[in-house]
């Protein structure tokens, strides 16, 4: 399933993308809900390159035609994702920690000027679920669910950004 998410948020562009690379920020997402306490298990930054892992766990409620198939308790993956400082985008892709020959996740975001002080921040990607009967079910909720935490992230990066 292809899928594109946008995102506006209140603060300069270079602010923006480099707040998605700090720790600080997945710590935060910890608050939120349906998705755990994310962990950062690697950053390195190459000049304006930051390349990191961290490990998601979905906690959110599933369906019972979907824990037929899936333990909630082993939905966990790595994000690699590569951020580009300079010009203000993400490569990533999703490596799950089970399930790795039914799930498969990547794409990339682009920040850019939407007006004054305001950012749009655009992610795109491809999803697959690989789940007889219930996988485009899955792949949908798991849309829906990005939609939801991104919504909500929002308001972590602006909090961040003010903090500055």
């Amino acid at each position: 399933m292809r899928f594109e998410i946008e995102q506006e948020i209140g603060g300069a562009v270079e602010a923006v993308a480099r707040i998605h690379t700090e720790p600080r920020f997945y710590e935060l997402l910890g608050e939120l809900p349906r998705l755990g306490k994310p962990e950062v298990l690697d950053r390195r930054e190459d000049g304006p390159v930051v390349h990191l892992a961290v490990r998601f766990r979905f906690t959110g409620a599933l369906s019972p035609a979907v824990t037929r198939v899936v333990d909630p308790g082993k939905l966990s993956w790595v994000e690699e994702s590569v951020h580009d400082l300079e010009r203000f985008t993400v490569a990533f892709r999703m490596r799950p920690d089970h399930y790795a020959d039914r799930l498969r996740s990547e794409g990339t975001a682009r920040c850019e000027p939407a007006g004054d002080s305001v950012t749009r921040r655009v992610t795109s990607g491809d999803l697959a679920v690989r789940v007889p009967l219930v996988g485009r079910a899955v792949e949908g909720a798991i849309v829906s669910g990005l939609r939801e935490h991104f919504a909500a992230e929002v308001e972590v990066v602006e909090r961040l950004l003010a903090e500055l």
